[in-house]
């Protein structure tokens, strides 16, 4: 990750003053458990649990097949970085019907099983409350995993206290931490498009594609299981003419044929985070 660049002093101030509005909500906190992925978001709250509440703040990450093995470890480095306490929890999502079938609401159910787990961290104390890294922005889009949390009382401190996901990247600038532009990267089931069977073979398959395309210096990145063995691979527009190198893309359809898919595309609209939503039919939200 790159370092931060240099703030003004008008931006270093308005960072200083979210940062003693998010640790002055968490000194007003019992002990808790931070849902940490790793992410920006998860990052910035786990810095402020451990400054305000030290010890008395857990991060736990959740460990299954569609965390990417590079996910866990950058997760691992983090939590040493930041100095907060570390566990790891093994999710059984993959034993739920409702998960592998993978329904619009596949994020409910893995969401379910995680805080499941943190509650019963919560048995074992000293930890009270569950927090995690949703942030003003999380409620413009479908994330049922949201519901989840409201049925398991998780509280949301960056929303809590008004954080766009901008603010928060400045304030994980402000703190030095190595995620503060770090693209966002969901869970690999979120690559499966809806209605086709999650597993784990498909996962890693998926795992291994992005991490090649990666290696070749696309930094976001998607690489989309559709049906029929078909990837859509996403990157930024100012990326997409990459593909007009005859090597490159002779070379990324060879290696992923020889993986197992069947057909190989390039999404001509570029990277859209979410962008398997455009799938399903979403309610309007209710007054």
């Amino acid at each position: 990750m790159p370092a931060a660049p240099p703030q003004s002093a008008a931006a270093q101030q308005a960072a200083a003053q979210q940062a003693d509005r998010l640790l002055d909500w968490f000194r007003s906190l019992e002990p808790c458990v931070v849902a940490f992925s790793g992410g920006v978001d998860s990052a910035v709250v786990a810095q402020a649990a451990w400054l305000a509440l030290g010890d008395r703040a857990l991060a736990v990450t959740g460990v299954s097949p569609s965390l990417a093995a590079s996910e866990l470890e950058a997760a691992r480095e983090l939590a040493r970085r930041i100095g907060i306490p570390h566990r790891e929890v093994a999710t059984q999502e993959f034993r739920l019907d409702e998960y592998l079938r993978n329904s619009p609401d596949r994020c409910y159910h893995c969401k379910t099983e995680l805080y499941g787990h943190l509650d019963r961290l919560l048995d074992e104390g000293p930890w009270r409350v569950i927090v995690n890294g949703a942030n003003l922005d999380d409620q413009g889009d479908y994330r049922p995993g949201m519901q989840a949390a409201r049925e398991h009382q998780v509280r949301s401190p960056l929303a809590e206290c008004g954080f766009s996901k901008q603010d928060v990247r400045q304030l994980a600038a402000h703190w030095g931490l190595p995620v503060w532009d770090k693209p966002a990267s969901p869970c690999l089931s979120s690559r499966v498009a809806y209605g086709e069977a999650v597993t784990p073979e498909r996962l890693a398959l998926i795992d291994r594609a992005e991490g090649m395309l990666r290696e070749l210096g696309f930094r976001e990145v998607r690489v989309r299981y559709h049906r029929g063995d078909l990837a859509r691979i996403e990157v930024p527009l100012s990326e997409v003419s990459r593909f007009a190198d005859p090597g490159l893309r002779d070379r990324v359809a060879e290696v992923f044929t020889g993986w197992g898919f069947k057909f190989v595309t390039l999404d001509l609209q570029g990277f859209r985070s979410g962008s398997l939503n455009q799938l399903i039919h979403l309610e309007p939200p209710s007054a």
